[in-house]
């Protein structure tokens, strides 16, 4: 794939217009570029806090076979599967036009190529960020003893503790991120329905994010217990309260990404149904 194969756009509606078959046509591992793409179509490119976004299709014979996007506020690259050839070409292109990129994430041996060849054009040194892993559901197996309490959604009355709570998971997974009242709707937690696990005295001891369905694909994210009520199997619970909305509101596909370096978790998700797909790994660039 030739450099002159990529068309870049910060045009949404044109992108997907090309593009947006292409996506579909693998939804699991594409789960991030369609959930991205729809927030950006539905709510405007403002919603998401980070700037115009540009976003990258690459053609031959009239079809599209990869697709890239990039934020300016964070300056990573996010890609689709790419031959090492197409991986070099595509860091030529992006130098050529001015990108001083931070990072890439994609499928493992895309990055992998990615950062080779960033590495070798530009002369940054590439580290490993983390591993995730992307999951599955296949069949739903409710974990057993379930613990005592219930599922419930999470209301407007309980947007100050929801927010505390997303902050919390984002610290606990590195993101660089604030999250408060004034900036909110910019961030990734915004536009998710979450569900809490709660005590039957009515506390809330866990919660879980579904990301609006795209292409009948429900994402769950994120799965969040404060430390010291861990270990109870209040994450399983309330992950499969999520997952039971979404099937109940038409989704026919369910997916979750999990860190690949975090056995208890892998071990959780995994007897609860979801099994692994494939793995991404996020790199960092430094000069």
């Amino acid at each position: 794939m030739r450099s002159d194969d990529w068309q870049l756009t910060d045009d949404v509606d044109h992108f997907l217009a090309r593009a947006g078959d292409f996506l579909r046509s693998r939804r699991t591992v594409h789960t991030t570029w369609l959930t991205l793409t729809e927030k950006l179509r539905t709510l405007g490119v403002a919603a998401h806090g980070a700037g115009v976004p540009v976003l990258g299709r690459a053609e031959r014979d009239g079809a599209v076979r990869a697709a890239f996007f990039s934020f300016p506020a964070s300056r990573r690259l996010t890609v689709t599967a790419l031959t090492a050839g197409q991986a070099d070409g595509l860091a030529a292109l992006l130098i050529a036009r001015g990108h001083r990129l931070t990072g890439v994430t994609a499928e493992e041996e895309t990055a992998a190529a990615f950062a080779a060849a960033w590495r070798r054009r530009t002369g940054a040194t590439p580290s490993v960020r983390v591993r995730i892993r992307l999951r599955r559901l296949g069949t739903l197996t409710p974990p057993r003893p379930v613990p005592a309490g219930g599922a419930r959604s999470v209301g407007e009355d309980d947007h100050e503790h929801l927010m505390s709570w997303c902050r919390a998971f984002a610290a606990d997974v590195g993101e660089d991120v604030t999250v408060d009242a004034a900036t909110w709707a910019g961030t990734r937690f915004a536009e998710k329905r979450y569900t809490y696990w709660q005590t039957p005295d009515g506390t809330p001891v866990s919660m879980a994010g579904a990301n609006p369905m795209v292409a009948g694909q429900v994402r769950i994210d994120p799965v969040y217990t404060p430390s010291h009520l861990r270990g109870r199997g209040y994450a399983g619970a309330v992950t499969v309260a999520a997952v039971r909305a979404a099937l109940a509101a038409g989704a026919d596909e369910l997916v979750l990404f999990t860190n690949a370096a975090n056995p208890t978790s892998n071990a959780l998700y995994e007897r609860i149904g979801f099994s692994p797909v494939t793995d991404f790994v996020a790199y960092d660039f430094t000069d």
